[in-house]
């Protein structure tokens, strides 16, 4: 059983419209680790600990998008409603929203990745962060990478990812890499309410 401390923080990538079914680039079951990642939301406040919630924030005319030769359709276009999250994910006022992917010319799948993510987090003595979020196998799997290599604690949600597995072994890779990397595996119940 797990315990939360002073030092844990939540974060969680990319629930956006975009991203779940029937989005521009909907990933099939992304909708289903909603009520787990809405009920850590709610341990997490409960023990008044910060939430971290990131937004692809991409410009219209994004280097990830197939018209600029990247390997995505147009999604998550800043202010669009696709870049929003759906009503049944709604933040908690407190939560913090971190925009990331916001330069034309860069990628940035990591939550870390020109972002001020890891200021916040230093500013405020988080050591452990608990993960999850859109997708397994991009967003999250670099997100988990770049917190190990930051020398943050990770905690897995399993409960609480969804690959977009452009082959089918995509995400479980993806978990092995993470777990590989020293991210602990975990879901809901292994969590003391």
């Amino acid at each position: 059983m797990e315990s939360l401390t002073p030092h844990d923080a939540l974060l969680i990538v990319d629930i956006q419209n975009d991203f779940l079914p029937g989005g521009a680039l909907g990933i099939n079951g992304g909708d289903r680790i909603i009520p787990a990642l809405l009920t850590y939301v709610c341990r997490f406040q409960a023990n008044g600990l910060p939430i971290f919630l990131t937004r692809d924030w991409h410009p219209r005319n994004h280097c990830s998008f197939r018209d600029r030769g990247g390997i995505w359709p147009v999604h998550c276009v800043a202010g669009s409603p696709g870049s929003l999250p759906p009503p049944a994910f709604e933040a908690p006022p407190s939560a913090v929203i971190i925009y990331k992917a916001i330069d034309a010319d860069r990628e940035a799948y990591s939550a870390f990745q020109h972002t001020s993510l890891h200021r916040h987090l230093q500013a405020i003595g988080v050591r452990r962060l608990f993960i999850g979020g859109l997708a397994t196998d991009y967003c999250v799997l670099n997100s988990v990478k770049d917190a190990r290599s930051l020398g943050y604690d990770v905690c897995l949600l399993m409960d609480g990812i969804q690959a977009v597995n452009l082959k089918p072994e995509d995400g479980p890779d993806a978990e092995q890499e993470m777990i590989r990397l020293g991210a602990v595996p975990m879901r809901l119940e292994a969590l003391a309410a």
